[in-house]
């Protein structure tokens, strides 16, 4: 099925976390090489950061959920702008440092992308827990808590636990996206979803993972566990996989020409939260996370997924 031109009035609400956003700025050069003045073609400047990516797709799906972003600075207040202009409704914690820049660059002799990532200012003590105080009274009783996105420099490895208990408290659903002790403290406290790439499954079971059943296993093991009800992991050309109480769906991924990853994962997690706030069953939600997921890999460096596209590709599964 298509995706809604509007999200049902019966729909849960979603509300996204992002404490390190960045203004992304894209562009291309023929070659890449030190040394030199390396001319680059036209630019882009879009609001990046996981959690606000994730709002972004869903504004474009038809859904709607509020983003909660911290934002300071020159750069805060340009990235303000942007999220403004996309007419995604919005919660701003202000901090004293300048909100951080990403740089993306394509090389049109090879095809090969360059991503440069900034660290993000440092939060205060009195920031951060301002992002859990917001959190705390903001939170879809009934609804959805996307955490998403690297945490800055000052805030603790257990912020998103923290986010994750206060969500379970107010009787919503928490989903991560996060790497590192900051993926690990957050599935310690247990989620509705976390959603790690196969590197960050690996560091977390400990082991390398090298075959497919052992992949499977360790997603499966952080659900009979109790760290996740839903474990989602890419592959890459190998496909998705879902691991819940239920067992491990795989799905392929449609072959679609890949211009550039960034935003894939949000697309991905976006379409998801999306599909169960809709009130629809996890297996549809998978499917249209992948094809969301598939069809941002289709557009131009920080370009996200195209409804379009997504539409396309979820028929196409679902005919499969």
């Amino acid at each position: 099925m298509a995706m809604e031109g509007a999200q049902p009035s019966g729909a849960r609400q979603i509300l996204t976390l992002t404490v390190n956003p960045a203004l992304d700025i894209s562009t291309a050069t023929a070659k890449v090489e030190s040394s030199h003045k390396l001319r680059c073609g036209a630019s882009r400047v879009d609001p990046g950061g996981g959690g606000v990516n994730v709002a972004r797709v869903i504004q474009r799906l038809g859904g709607r959920s509020v983003a909660l972003f911290t934002a300071g600075g020159p750069t805060g207040e340009a990235y303000r702008r942007l999220v403004e202009a996309e007419r995604v409704p919005s919660l701003v914690v202000p901090i004293r440092g300048s909100t951080r820049q990403n740089f993306t660059v394509d090389e049109t002799s090879s095809g090969r992308q360059y991503r440069f990532v900034l660290e993000g200012p440092e939060l205060s003590e009195a920031e951060w827990v301002s992002c859990l105080d917001l959190v705390a009274h903001t939170v879809p009783r009934g609804g959805y808590v996307v955490a998403s996105g690297s945490l800055p420099p000052g805030v603790p490895d257990d912020f998103y636990a923290r986010v994750a208990r206060l969500a379970r408290e107010n009787g919503a659903r928490c989903l991560v996206d996060a790497s590192g002790s900051a993926l690990g403290r957050a599935l310690s406290e247990g989620v509705f979803l976390v959603k790690p790439s196969l590197r960050e499954l690996a560091e977390h079971a400990g082991g390398a993972l090298e075959s497919e059943q052992d992949q499977m296993d360790a997603a499966a093991a952080l659900v009979s566990g109790g760290s996740a009800e839903y474990v989602a992991l890419t592959l890459g050309a190998r496909g998705a996989a879902l691991a819940s109480s239920s067992g491990v769906l795989r799905l392929r991924v449609p072959s679609v020409p890949v211009v550039s990853t960034v935003g894939a994962g949000d697309s991905f997690m976006a379409a998801f939260v999306l599909r169960m706030a809709q009130g629809r069953p996890a297996g549809e939600a998978f499917r249209a996370a992948v094809a969301a997921g598939s069809a941002a890999v289709m557009t131009p460096a920080t370009e996200l997924c195209h409804r379009a596209d997504v539409e396309r590709l979820e028929a196409e599964l679902r005919s499969a």
